[in-house]
């Protein structure tokens, strides 16, 4: 297999891994639009409370150990190879087995430190999922590290397919009967396992189909492991598996932290608990928004890991550069105009998608996060591609503790107000130390001149005309829902068409940098027509 035919199939299975995320990350977002419509505010409230724990265990069988194993199983040979699948089995199920005897057992402690003692029976569902945990990681670790992209790809959208499937149809049912929102919520919950279990069963499926692997002979096998080579394969999977992992959780990392204390705060500043709950509810109607905000970047960030490190490992520094400013123009582009577009229709756009504009001051907070996650998600990726991934782990972290802190004060004055601040505070400090981290090491300019005033002039513009296209509409039309999603669609198209017209025209994307996004080759049209 000659070198070119080889990046060929690298770009192959990273095409087919980043179409699997992207499907998975809209139905990741989009479902929670139909289910809040049908369990309400403090229903969505309730699920929202146990998500970030099932986000925690999704993100360890996807981006986090299936990445290390693949890289350590392309790294081996014969036995070699087969060794490394059984230490990190008994690893992964080691650690699965402790998380879910945690959760479940601690499930009733988990309720009451979130001062919710009926969350427990959500816990318990979601418990079951760390269980699947050691099956889907080590096989799709497998399967990545064999270059075969298809069985990860098709596994996670099925998972999350049948988990949307669970959700909608239990609440739906559990509803109907009339039963309390936390066994509705528990069914939600339960949505987890059933996907999982699909995603594992697919899995096996995909792995029967190799005639090689049944000739595995796991007892000769763990005969011939030696306590060096354990050593070892656990403590890469700790470090390097865990820092991925954690890279991954920006997002859920801020939702666990209002999570653990913005309802507690809520009714500690003096609120009913069932308006707490209903407010928390409110509140977290930006998580879609900022998902959906954000897939972009994601879906961006897996092709941009195997580009920077094949760069990095050839030596080609100028390609290199090229490819991390690329990456950085695009997730800046594409996060400032999300959530400075969502800021200005985010009224309307909360109409249209739950049913009144509660809360929108807030969400226009929480909408700014769609630029410091887009960017943070893209930085942290180029540093896993450049061989980092200890730092950025540590810096979210630390943006999780200034999240949990900032909260207290700020949720205590302003309430939920007071908690889009504290994300955007955290987030900004995650952005600050590793973008002095990328400079630091790239050692060279990472934006182009003139690039920040290009986006700020498009900014404005896209701001002028969303304000005076709304408030001609609203004169002319009364609202209701179905004149608010006409006025959000629309609004969209014109913000984005004015934004990107004035961006591309300006000269600062080349043909090749607007090939890889959706829609390059449209946007191409855009660009000046003197460039040559």
């Amino acid at each position: 297999m000659g070198p070119r035919h080889e990046q060929k199939e690298v770009l192959k299975g990273v095409f087919i891994l980043t179409i699997g995320a992207i499907i998975t990350k809209i139905l990741s977002a989009v479902y929670r639009i139909p289910f809040q419509n049908m369990v309400g505010d403090v229903g969505f409230y309730i699920y929202q409370q146990v998500y970030p724990f099932y986000g925690l265990a999704l993100v360890l069988t996807t981006s986090g150990f299936p990445v290390i194993i693949s890289k350590l199983y392309a790294e081996k040979k014969g036995n070699a190879a087969k060794r490394l699948l059984v230490i990190s089995f008994f690893f992964l199920f080691t650690v699965g087995l402790l998380a879910f005897i945690g959760m479940y057992v601690g499930s009733d402690w988990l309720a009451e430190k979130m001062n919710d003692p009926n969350l427990a029976i959500l816990f318990r569902a979601i418990s079951v999922i760390f269980l699947i945990l050691p099956f889907t990681s080590v096989l799709r670790g497998y399967f990545q590290g064999e270059g075969d992209m298809l069985p990860t790809a098709v596994s996670q959208v099925a998972e999350q397919f049948v988990r949307v499937l669970t959700i909608l149809g239990l609440s739906a049912l559990f509803m109907s009967k009339g039963y309390s929102l936390y066994l509705v919520g528990g069914g939600a919950a339960f949505g987890s396992v059933t996907g999982g279990i699909v995603a594992g069963l697919l899995l096996a499926f995909f792995y029967r189909r190799r005639k090689a692997s049944a000739k595995l002979s796991i007892d000769k096998i763990i005969l011939s492991i030696s306590v060096k080579e354990v050593f070892e394969v656990v403590k890469t999977l700790t470090f390097q598996g865990f820092a991925i992992c954690i890279a991954g959780m920006l997002l859920i990392f801020i939702q666990l932290a209002d999570s653990i204390n913005l309802y507690t705060l809520l009714v500690s500043s003096g609120m009913d608990s069932l308006a707490a709950k209903q407010l928390k509810g409110i509140y977290d109607r930006g998580q879609p928004l900022i998902q959906l905000g954000t897939i972009l970047a994601t879906s961006m960030s897996l092709s941009l890991v195997p580009l920077i490190s094949s760069e990095k490992m050839k030596k080609n520094k100028a390609s290199l550069i090229d490819n991390i400013q690329t990456a950085l123009k695009i997730s800046i582009m594409v996060g400032v105009g999300g959530a400075v577009g969502l800021l200005f229709i985010i009224e309307p756009t909360n109409i249209m998608l739950f049913e009144n504009s509660q809360g929108s001051n807030v969400l226009a907070i929480i909408s700014l996060l769609i630029f410091f996650s887009s960017v943070i998600i893209t930085i942290s990726s180029i540093l896993q591609g450049l061989g980092i991934s200890i730092l950025p782990a540590a810096i979210i972290l630390a943006g999780f503790l200034i999240k949990l802190i900032f909260n207290i004060p700020l949720v205590l004055e302003f309430g939920t107000l007071g908690a889009a601040l504290a994300s955007v505070v955290s987030m900004l400090i995650i952005l600050v130390l590793l973008s002095v981290k990328l400079k630091r090491t790239v050692k060279q300019r990472l934006l182009p001149q003139g690039f920040i005033i290009t986006i700020s002039l498009a900014t404005m513009g896209m701001g002028s005309s969303l304000l005076a296209y709304l408030k001609i509409t609203e004169i002319l039309f009364s609202g209701s829902r179905l004149f608010a999603a006409f006025q959000s669609l629309t609004a969209v198209i014109i913000g984005g068409f004015v934004y990107l017209l004035i961006v591309l025209r300006s000269g600062v994307f080349t043909e090749k940098e607007l090939s890889l996004l959706p829609f390059g080759s449209k946007l191409m049209a855009l660009l000046p027509k003197n460039r040559g």
